[in-house]
C-alpha cells in the first residue's frame, strides 16, 4: 500500500510540474524543456511511430505525404499549433493556414484516437522530409486503417475543391530540385491565336490522349505524348503551353537546362515530376547546339524516351524551338517526338483574330490595305502585332494606321535582301565552274570576288556613318543618306 501511494503521490506531483509547465511555456528555454522531457516519458509509453518520408527509394514523390499535407492544412487545430504560416488567398480577404514545415505540431483526433503529426528533415545529405505519426499502440489496432481512409478521402475533396495548376522549376540547390508557384498564366485555347482547324485537331488530340490509358497498356507503351513548337520568337508557343496545361488542368515542370548538373541529374529531375503533368524543355534546339552543356545528346534521347521515361505516366512533354532544319533527326523521330506544330510569322487570317481579340474589330475600311502588305511579303510576330495593338488600344483606326506603317517597312526590308541575294545570283549565273574546271561549285571565285566588294562597299558606308557627328560635306552627307539602304543587308555578309 505504501508503495501504491508514493507512486500515486509521485504521479500527482508530474501531473502537476507538467500542466504548471505548460501554463508558464511561453518562454523558448521552458519549451524545449517540455519537448525534451516529452520525448523521454514517449520512450516508456505506449504510443507507436510512423514515418512518411516525401520520397520513395526510387526518388519519386510518395502522394501519400502530398495527401496528408493536405488534410493537415485542412484541420481547424492547425490554427492552435505552435508555429503556422498565414498566406493570402486568390481573393484580397482571404487568408490560410499552412503548416510550419520546421516547428508545428499538428493534433487531430478520430473516433477518440488522440494522434498528432510532425514534419521532420532527415539529417542524410539528401535532406528528405517526412511526415511522423504519433498514435497510442491501442488506438492503432482500433482506427489505422479507418483513420488512414479518412485522410485520403479529406484530401482528394480538397484538391478537388482548390485545385490549382502549379508552375514547378528546378533548382541548382542539392537539397531541394522541384519549386513551385501558382500558375496564373490566363491562355486558354480560346484566346490563343492560330489555325482554326489546327487548334480543334490538337484539341481532339489532348481529348483523346486523356481517355487511353488502356489503349497505351494494350499497345505495350508508355501514356505519355510529346509535342514540339517550332517557329521564330513571338508566335505564341509559350501561350500555347499554357492553353494546353489549362485544357488538361495539369502542373507544369519547366525544366531549365542551364541547371541540369548531368544526365543523372536529368534523370532524377524527370523521376520526381508527378502524374498528370506537362514537362517543358524550352528552346532546345539552342541547347543542341551548345557544345558546352553538361548533359550530353545520350542523355537527352533517354530523357525523352529510355527506360527512365517510362518511370511514370499520364505525362505530356512539350518542347519548343527556333527551327528544327538544324536538329539532329535523332531528336524528331516518332516516340520522342508524336506531334510537330509549325508557329509561323502572322499572316492576314491570324491579323484579323488579334484585331477582333485585341481592338474588337471584325471588319475596317484599312484592313483590303493590311492585306495587300501581307501579299507583298510583309509580316510581324503576332507578339509584335499584338503590342501595337494594345499600345493603341484607345483608338483602332490609330493601331491599324501604326500596324501597316510596321508592315510597310519590314516588306521593303525583305525586298531590300531579296535584291541583293538577286544580284549576286546574277553575278555567279555566268559561270558553274571554278578556275580548275571542276564543275558544280555553287560560289565560283567570281561570285566571292563579289561578296568581298560588298564588304568593301559596306565598310565605306560605316565609316561614314561614324563621322554623322563631325562637320560633313556634301559628298559624305550622301554617303551616309545610303548607309540605311545597305546596312541591315550587308550585316549578312560580315
Amino acid at each position: 500500500m505504501v508503495g501504491f501511494a508514493g507512486f500515486f503521490y509521485f504521479l500527482l506531483i508530474f501531473i502537476s510540474l507538467v500542466l504548471v509547465l505548460r501554463f508558464l511555456s511561453k518562454t523558448s528555454l521552458l519549451q524545449i524543456f517540455i519537448k525534451s522531457w516529452q520525448s523521454l516519458i514517449d520512450r516508456f509509453h505506449v504510443y507507436q511511430f510512423y514515418k512518411i518520408p516525401q520520397f520513395n527509394g526510387h526518388f519519386q514523390e510518395n502522394q501519400l505525404y502530398r495527401k496528408i499535407s493536405l488534410y493537415l492544412n485542412s484541420l481547424p487545430s492547425i490554427e492552435d499549433s505552435d508555429f503556422t504560416n498565414l498566406f493570402s488567398g486568390s481573393k484580397s480577404n482571404d487568408i490560410f493556414f499552412q503548416h510550419d514545415a520546421n516547428h508545428s505540431v499538428v493534433h487531430d483526433s478520430f473516433f477518440r484516437a488522440k494522434v498528432s503529426w510532425t514534419n521532420q528533415k532527415s539529417s542524410q545529405p539528401d535532406g528528405i522530409r517526412s511526415f511522423v505519426l504519433k498514435i497510442n499502440k491501442s488506438d492503432k489496432r482500433r482506427v489505422f486503417r479507418q483513420y488512414f481512409q479518412h485522410i485520403l478521402t479529406v484530401a482528394d475533396e480538397v484538391e478537388q475543391r482548390n485545385k490549382e495548376i502549379k508552375l514547378y522549376m528546378n533548382l541548382s540547390t542539392e537539397n531541394e530540385r522541384w519549386r513551385s508557384v501558382p500558375f496564373t498564366h490566363p491562355a486558354t485555347f480560346d484566346t490563343v491565336v492560330m489555325d482554326a482547324e489546327l487548334k480543334n485537331k490538337v484539341r481532339s488530340d489532348l481529348e483523346n490522349f486523356l481517355k487511353s490509358k488502356q489503349y497505351y497498356h494494350r499497345l505495350g507503351r508508355v501514356w505519355k505524348r510529346s509535342f514540339l513548337l517550332y517557329g521564330p520568337s513571338g508566335t505564341g508557343k509559350t501561350s500555347f503551353i499554357a492553353a494546353m496545361a489549362r485544357f488538361l488542368s495539369y502542373d507544369v515542370y519547366d525544366i531549365d537546362m542551364s541547371k541540369v548538373y548531368d544526365d543523372s541529374d536529368l534523370k532524377m529531375l524527370l523521376l520526381q515530376t508527378t502524374s498528370k503533368s506537362l514537362i517543358v524543355v524550352e528552346d532546345l534546339d539552342r541547347f543542341l547546339m551548345d557544345k558546352s552543356t553538361a548533359v550530353s545528346l545520350s542523355g537527352l534521347l533517354n530523357f525523352m524516351d529510355g527506360i527512365v521515361s517510362s518511370c511514370g505516366e499520364e505525362r505530356v512533354l512539350v518542347f519548343t524551338m527556333n527551327g528544327k532544319d538544324q536538329v539532329d533527326q535523332l531528336v524528331m523521330r516518332p516516340g520522342r517526338v508524336d506531334v510537330h506544330i509549325q508557329f509561323p510569322l502572322c499572316d492576314f487570317s491570324a491579323f484579323k483574330s488579334l484585331a477582333s481579340t485585341y481592338l474588337g474589330v471584325k471588319e475596317h475600311k484599312l484592313f483590303p490595305q493590311v492585306e495587300e502588305i501581307f501579299q507583298s511579303g510583309g509580316s510581324l510576330s503576332p507578339a509584335e502585332i499584338g503590342e501595337i495593338m494594345i499600345s493603341n488600344r484607345s483608338s483602332p483606326s490609330r493601331a491599324l494606321k501604326s500596324v501597316i506603317s510596321a508592315l510597310q517597312t519590314n516588306a521593303e526590308s525583305v525586298k531590300g535582301v531579296n535584291k541583293v541575294a538577286q544580284a549576286l545570283t546574277n553575278s555567279s549565273s555566268g559561270r558553274s565552274v571554278d578556275e580548275s574546271g571542276e564543275p558544280g561549285a555553287v560560289f565560283c571565285r567570281e561570285s566571292v570576288h563579289t561578296v568581298r566588294e560588298f564588304r568593301k562597299l559596306y565598310g565605306l558606308l560605316r565609316l561614314g556613318s561614324r563621322r554623322k557627328e563631325e562637320p560633313l560635306d556634301s559628298s559624305s552627307a550622301d554617303k551616309d543618306a545610303l548607309n540605311p539602304q545597305f546596312t541591315a543587308l550587308a550585316d549578312l555578309f560580315v
